[in-house]
């Protein structure tokens, strides 16, 4: 649909964009990105015919750009710019008429039938058919710009330039425009070609990426390709930390400001815990970066609070979520910022440990008992009912850990369980082949993400020499303590 082959150009005779080359293809929806003064609004002007091309050629349809006259350019493409500060007086039904101009042979022709037609359909199309004669000034920002996309796609242009189309916009208006452009893509083919300064929308809705610096091309790729940490510090100098969405395959980034935690040197070992009747809950003075498989707040986050809540063996609850979270808040637990398990173990016959090595420390907390011992190998014929977890697993690490680490020290803590349960020959019930764990064990890894990095957390790593031993310790000692008092 377009091709771009080494173009150069700027103004007065001065290139700020150079020797840039670049396809897009129809029903595209192609990202512009790059630091100010990159040159990304300049290309834009200049794949729009506004900004003449000093070098290089821009192909629209396999036909160059010079070729055509500015009508049959406009009946190709359209372009939806920044939305300005001020509107114009024109209705809704007028501004988006003005876009039927490249169809007629004159200012003054009055609007065909087809025309009319036209312009209705792309009124209902953005949703501004209900307000079509009210003042173009009367309107919102995000009901202004859909009203210019309107206009734009009043054009029946086969290609849509938009030059950063939510600037200005909330995240309600953003997400909507942006989501409307995304269908017309796939619905009509339309090519859209967009410059953005956010880089995570960009990543959200675009097919690949061009990446500027300078006037020069970076890169071109799809998002994952594009946005990586590396390529985005080089070309922004500006550190960033890499994520994915949680609801799709996107990657998103995080900007990581320069030394605003104020943390300094926190530990936390066993003045942070206190142990009650019911619970046992760890305080931290500052939020832990978390990996876990709690009843409340599972997942991957940042929380000061750590509950583990005795239930009785018997327990039994329709939603166990909804009544965790009423028994944590009755307590004085803020849900937002709390951690919550839940097992059958007595507290009191619960198990900690402090380690303090040499580039870190760790503090591990156990809870365990066998009262619903199961072979993970014969899962499947054990019903899926809920049993409050009986193996519940805290580690708290002070030090910097990384994803892997996060995810080596679990596998490392599991391993360390299931060794402690070969070698006690506790069995499952049912089956009467070796247990490996409980129906519902629970486990958390959180660290201070302060000090020496840790990037691994292995058997043969320093962490996870740590862990290994540490954890069989905690949980060999916590079942026994548990066996003891059901002998008893």
């Amino acid at each position: 649909m377009l091709e771009i082959q080494g173009i150069t150009g700027g103004y007065n005779g001065q290139s700020i964009l150079k020797d840039v080359t670049f396809r897009v293809h129809k029903g595209e929806f192609f990202g512009i990105l790059g630091p100010n003064g990159s040159g990304k609004t300049t290309l834009l002007k200049m794949i729009s015919g506004i900004l003449p091309v000093m070098a290089g050629s821009i192909y629209i349809k396999e036909k160059d750009i010079s070729s055509y006259t500015t009508k049959e350019l406009a009946k190709v493409i359209s372009v939806l710019p920044q939305l300005a500060g001020e509107a114009f007086s024109y209705t809704v039904e007028e501004t988006v008429q003005l876009g039927r101009y490249a169809h007629q042979n004159g200012w003054f022709q009055s609007l065909s039938k087809e025309d009319e037609t036209i312009v209705k359909d792309v009124m209902i199309q953005t949703g501004v058919y209900d307000f079509r004669n009210q003042s173009l000034h009367e309107l919102s920002g995000g009901e202004q710009q859909r009203v210019f996309l309107a206009q734009a796609l009043a054009q029946q242009p086969k290609i849509l330039l938009l030059d950063e189309p939510t600037n200005h916009l909330d995240l309600f208006y953003q997400k909507e425009l942006l989501d409307l452009i995304k269908q017309m893509t796939k619905k009509n083919q339309l090519t859209v070609i967009s410059v953005f300064h956010d880089i995570n929308l960009t990543s959200l809705y675009c097919d690949r990426l061009l990446l500027l610096n300078n006037g020069k091309m970076e890169m071109v790729g799809t998002p994952n390709e594009v946005i990586k940490e590396e390529h985005i510090q080089q070309v922004y100098k500006t550190m960033v930390k890499k994520h994915y969405h949680p609801a799709i395959p996107k990657p998103q980034l995080a900007l990581i400001p320069e030394q605003t935690t104020g943390k300094g040197e926190v530990k936390i070992d066993q003045s942070c815990l206190k142990r009650k009747e019911d619970y046992i809950v760890l305080e931290s003075p500052i939020p832990l970066k978390t990996m876990s498989s709690a009843v409340i707040n599972p997942g991957v986050g940042w929380f000061y609070t750590f509950v583990n809540r005795h239930v009785s063996k018997d327990y039994n609850c329709v939603d166990h979520h909804e009544e965790m979270a009423e028994y944590l808040t009755s307590k004085g637990f803020q849900l937002d910022n709390t951690v919550g398990m839940m097992t059958a173990v007595k507290m009191e016959d619960a198990v900690w440990e402090y380690i303090d090595e040499d580039e870190f420390s760790m503090f591990t907390v156990v809870t365990a008992g066998i009262g619903n011992a199961v072979d993970v190998s014969r899962g499947d014929v054990h019903s899926s009912e809920f049993l409050p977890g009986t193996i519940n697993t805290w580690i708290f690490i002070n030090g910097e850990l990384s994803d892997e680490a996060f995810i080596q020290a679990i596998a490392t803590s599991t391993e360390a369980k299931v060794k402690v349960l070969q070698d006690l020959k506790i069995v499952d019930p049912l089956t009467e082949t070796n247990a490996t764990g409980t129906s519902t064990d629970s486990i958390l890894i959180a660290a201070t993400q302060t000090g020496v990095k840790l990037q691994y957390a292995g058997s043969v790593a320093p962490l996870g020499k740590a862990i290994g031993p540490a954890i069989y310790r905690c949980t060999k000692e916590a079942i026994e303590n548990s066996r003891g008092r059901t002998v008893k």
